[in-house]
Formats: structure tokens, sequence, C-alpha cells
């Protein structure tokens, strides 16, 4: 790449102007995570802002079956990020739910389909929009150890995010990743799903961590935190040493053994 379209690229990266919508998981039980998503991002240059006032998506009550509810939060969200040029989602899975089915949720109102449909083009899950949208792959992270990656069904099956991740994860120096088998299945957690069926999900779980085990990886990673608090909390019953953490965290890490 010549100097000059160098200049011009980050020219462009550092006008990029971006909504975080940060989800309850992490507000509430893994801050440590948006904070890794806002210094990647301002690394990059993107200018950052966090509308004050944002709560559930709304998947959780659209999940039970509860659409009144559900058409509740999402309009409050669509008002609230009305004016976001790029809406940022560290989780498939709220992505998910803004971009498949907030259109779904007003498809008897016109008005607001337009403006759900508007919101889901504007709305990305975080390495979805580092990928494609920025195009960057390598952004100068390093991190000493052998890694495993799980995907969420969200992210893989709703949004068909499925090279991303991993792309970002080959490009952190001093990384080794090691697939594991079932990469792709389902942990168990499924939000509602582990509390309706919790012997389904724990049979589901049971196998997932065998698979992430046989990697001999000291880290599993990927990008929904409720996957990684369904899978955390397993390996801690069981006495498993394998840390888990955000693709946001990894790309966050500077020092030779993470932060």
């Amino acid at each position: 790449m010549s100097d000059t379209v160098t200049t011009v690229t980050k020219n462009w990266l550092r006008n990029l102007k971006v909504s975080l919508f940060v989800t309850c998981l992490i507000d509430q039980f893994f801050p440590q995570v948006g904070e890794s998503v806002v210094n990647v991002l301002r690394g990059l240059g993107v200018e950052i802002d966090f509308p004050q006032g944002q709560t559930c998506c709304g998947q959780p009550v659209f999940n039970s079956g509860f659409r009144r509810q559900a058409r509740a939060s999402a309009k409050r969200l669509i008002n609230l990020f009305e004016t976001s040029e790029y809406i940022v989602v560290p989780s498939g899975s709220c992505a998910s739910m803004i971009k498949s089915f907030y259109p779904e949720l007003f498809r008897d109102s016109p008005v607001m389909k337009e403006r759900a449909e508007q919101m889901a083009d504007r709305t990305y899950e975080f390495s979805q929009f580092l990928v494609e949208v920025m195009g960057v792959t390598d952004i100068g992270a390093s991190y000493s150890g052998a890694v495993t990656y799980h995907a969420s069904c969200h992210l893989l099956r709703e949004l068909g995010v499925i090279e991303e991740p991993v792309t970002l994860l080959k490009g952190v120096k001093g990384v080794r990743y090691v697939p594991m088998d079932g990469l792709n299945e389902c942990c168990g957690f499924g939000g509602a799903f582990s509390v309706k069926y919790p012997d389904i999900s724990h049979a589901i779980l049971k196998d997932k961590i065998r698979h992430i085990e046989a990697t001999g990886a000291d880290v599993v990673l990927s990008c929904d935190s409720g996957c990684l608090m369904q899978i955390t909390g397993a390996m801690k019953r069981n006495k498993i040493k394998v840390r888990s953490m955000h693709l946001a965290e990894l790309l966050d890490s500077k020092a030779s053994h993470g932060r």
C-alpha cells in the first residue's frame, strides 16, 4: 500500500463516528469488555459516543414470547440511536436481535418498520465492524499463549459472521490458535433456554467443555458474554484452568501475557 493511500485510509478511519451499545451482560457483569471495546476503537482513531439511557435490547422477553414488551424496548433503542452513523455491539446475540428481529417486531407498523430497518443497516457486531467496515485484521495486539475459539450461535447462524473473529484472533502477535472440535456447536446458554431447559443446557455445555479442554489452550475466546458466562461457570465448577476472554479483551492486550 502506498504512503498516499495509507494516509487517506488513516484519515478516513479517524472520521468514523461510532455509537456503542454495550449490552446488559457487559454493563452488569463484564464492564472490562466494554472498556476494551472502547480502547480498541479509540486506538484505531474512531470517535465513540455512548448514548445515555440505553437499556436491554428486548431479546429475553422476545424469546419468551412477550412481543409487546419487546417492542417497547426496541422502540426505546431506535429513538436513542436514531442519529448514530454506526452502531457497534460487542455481542452477536444482541446485534442479531437488532438486525434480524427489530424489523419483524414492527412488521405491522410501516413507519416503525422503516426506522427499525434503518437502525439494522447501521448496526454491526464488534468483529464484523472491524473487518468489514474498517478493513482491519491486525491492530497491533500481542498475547503469548494458545487460544481456542467458540463460535456463538447468533453470531454464526443469524448474522453469518464466521471468519472475522478468527481472522482478528490470528492477527494477534504471539497467539497460537488451536481450533476446537465442535467449534460451531452451541454452549447451551441461549438466554432463557438455559433456564427453561436446564438439563438439556447442561448436557450441551458438558460437550462444549470437553472440546475446550481437549485443545490444551490457555484461553477460550468468544464474541458473546452470555456464552462466556456459561462456559466460565462450568470450568470453575470442574476446576478446569482455562481462562475465558472476550475477543475485545484479547485485541486490547499489549503485554506478553495479556493485561
